[in-house]
């Protein structure tokens, strides 16, 4: 195929100009080209059909450009796909996600926040109503009486990083350059939106051959300003108890290496967030285990002495520090390495505005010599040894009534999964357990979204994780109620032959809300999957008669069901040996003995009540709450 000229116009439609556009985009690093598109996911409706699908299959039919399309099922789990696929490419390459007019476009609101959150690039291409408004209102059209340009895609504006809407052909060339430069930009990452009006992307226009020709967008490395790393230096140094939190941003630039060298170089225990964890192998002398509401009693009781804290590539949600109620020392500081001054200046810190991996290089120079004092590494250790017997445990426990207990379900499976396997999960429950229970050696073998903590995500992403990286095996850790909310990308692996295996914890209902609900003195009301009783005229019944095994069967899954818990190992390994998308199903005991909490989560309780339940919840709430704190 050849490309446009540098000179000159080419007579195309905004949609086949696109599509050119974003099959010519490339990023950088360290000298290393990726696609910076993968291809387009997308559902076709009025509104897209004619545009960009007419676009897509002349592109594949002619060969003008190369941007595969695939064929989703769910338009929310189209972004989550694409959000797995960029996450396990690190942010370099990504996919763009087209739908049709109304529902199909407003439907995509979910997976945007879920990407912006997470700053994770996609590109969403919505389609709109008429720019020309001749045919005012259409099908499926939003009439606003107070704006006569307002549509339902303006509900991706909040959760989007950029966001337009193209009425004219020649808008596109600025817009496309600016979504370019947002999706590859580490501190500005997230969800793009470009909204298509019907008519505009059917109308031609003579574009410059120039805007066509093959891009490249470098990712460069931010190197920290001279003063800000003396500044980050002399903080640490100061201090007799550092702690250094590894974050997303860690695995993100590949300073998994650099992170080693540091903690190797000057004992600082490392303890990281649900993004970080493997950046650090679990076994790893300086490792200390997860950080905050579900983290590890060994990097939560380090956390609460420290007097240093070193966050790298971390956002600092409210799970990480326990609701501010974590970092304990009256005179703790933080020192931040970010690439995004926002996250970088959280929690009053010296700002080291900076790549990860730079930065770690930069300081391990920065504090040669120094070391923490060896009764503090001793005591690390220690600590990390009572936890992982305390693990060793949790993934022991058992359930009842023969029922396997999920701490199990998870320990037997991280035994099994090879050092570069992938366990994807997302909410629940699982998460909690997984940060406590899970021990990863490689950066990439943990990828559990919890930034937006959303139901529905899992399955979705496992397919992006797996045509990320067709190396690796690809396990999709989730429970019954994400499973109902979207499991229709069963098929759509199933069409792409792509092989992912699927465990399905099945507890009849939400088994993270119903223990957050009686925590709270709500006593587990609404979060059963249960017949209605009608004495009670609450969901309190009998557990209601579903088979999702049955309905992952039916589309297209290879299904093995799990009636002994002790057979758990052999299923496991029988499905990572299958080479078709295979669904593992095991009941579990919701109320089993978990592994143990050692920090708090602020969910407020109702500050009155008639229920003794939630008198008892609120008085418990009152007094952790004393031990929140601004770090000011």
């Amino acid at each position: 195929m050849t490309g446009p000229s540098r000179t000159g116009t080419v007579r195309l439609t905004t949609s086949q100009a696109l599509v050119r556009f974003l099959a010519a985009q490339y990023t950088e690093r360290d000298g290393v080209r990726h696609r910076l598109f993968a291809g387009v996911w997308g559902i076709f409706g009025h509104g897209n059909v004619a545009g960009l699908g007419q676009a897509l299959l002349q592109a594949a039919t002619t060969g003008e450009a190369d941007l595969p399309y695939r064929l989703a099922r769910n338009e929310q789990a189209m972004v989550h796909t694409a959000v797995g696929y960029a996450r396990a490419r690190d942010r370099l390459s990504a996919f763009a996600c087209t739908a049709s007019t109304g529902p199909g476009s407003t439907n995509m609101v979910t997976g945007a926040a879920l990407a912006t959150i997470n700053r994770i690039p996609v590109l969403l291409l919505p389609s709109d109503m008429f720019a020309g408004r001749g045919p005012d209102p259409v099908l499926q059209q939003l009439e606003d009486p107070r704006f006569g340009d307002v549509s339902v895609n303006d509900a991706l504006r909040p959760v989007s990083r950029y966001w337009d809407r193209i009425t004219r052909p020649e808008q596109l060339i600025p817009a496309a350059l600016a979504a370019a430069r947002v999706l590859t930009d580490p501190a500005e990452t997230g969800a793009v939106t470009l909204c298509l009006p019907q008519d505009v992307q059917a109308e031609a226009y003579d574009w410059p051959g120039e805007f066509l020709r093959d891009r490249v967008w470098h990712v460069g490395r931010p190197l920290p300003e001279p003063d800000a790393l003396a500044r980050a230096a002399e903080a640490i140094r100061g201090a007799r108890r550092p702690l250094l939190v590894a974050g997303g941003g860690v695995v993100y630039s590949e300073a998994a290496e650099a992170l080693r060298a540091l903690a190797e170089a000057t004992g600082i225990p490392v303890a990281d967030t649900h993004a970080g964890k493997g950046a650090l192998p679990w076994d790893h002398p300086n490792a200390v285990g997860g950080l905050g509401s579900t983290g590890a009693r060994s990097a939560n009781a380090l956390a609460r002495e420290a007097d240093a804290v070193i966050g790298v590539g971390t956002r600092y949600s409210d799970f990480t520090t326990a609701s501010h109620t974590l970092f304990q020392d009256p005179g703790v500081r933080f020192v931040n390495v970010n690439v995004a001054r926002f996250d970088a200046a959280k929690l009053s810190a010296v700002q080291v505005v900076a790549d990860a991996r730079t930065a770690l290089t930069a300081l391990r120079t920065e504090l040669n010599g120094w070391r923490v004092d060896p009764s503090y590494e001793y005591r690390a250790a220690g600590l990390v040894r009572d936890w992982n017997t305390e693990v060793d445990r949790a993934r022991l426990a058992t359930g009842s009534n023969g029922l396997a207990a999920q701490s199990a379900v998870i320990g037997t499976l991280n035994d099994v999964l090879h050092e570069r396997d992938v366990v994807v999960n997302a909410a629940g429950s699982m998460p909690g357990d997984l940060q406590k229970l899970w021990r990863s050696r490689d950066p990439k073998a943990y990828h559990v979204e919890y930034a937006y903590s959303c139901m529905g995500y899992e399955i979705a992403a496992g397919l992006g994780v797996r045509m990320a990286a067709p190396d690796r095996e690809v396990f999709v850790l989730v429970g019954d109620g994400s499973y109902l909310m979207m499991a229709q990308e069963i098929a759509t692996m199933v069409a792409e032959r792509a092989k992912v295996v699927i465990v399905l914890v099945q507890n009849h209902g939400f088994a993270s809300i119903g223990a957050l609900s009686e925590s709270v003195g709500s006593q587990r009301f609404g979060t059963g999957y249960r017949y209605r009783d009608p004495d009670t005229g609450h969901l309190d019944g009998t557990p209601l008669p579903v088979d999702l095994a049955a309905n992952a069967a039916s589309l297209g899954a290879r299904v093995i069901r799990v009636e002994d818990p002790a057979d758990l190992r052999k299923a496991f390994e029988e499905a990572r040996a299958a080479d078709t998308v295979t669904l593992v199903h095991v009941e579990t005991d919701p109320r089993a003995p978990g592994p143990p909490a050692s920090a708090w989560w602020d969910v407020p309780v109702s500050e009155v009540s008639e229920l003794e339940s939630t008198r008892a919840a609120r008085r418990d709430y009152e007094e952790r709450r004393r031990d929140q704190r601004h770090h000011l």
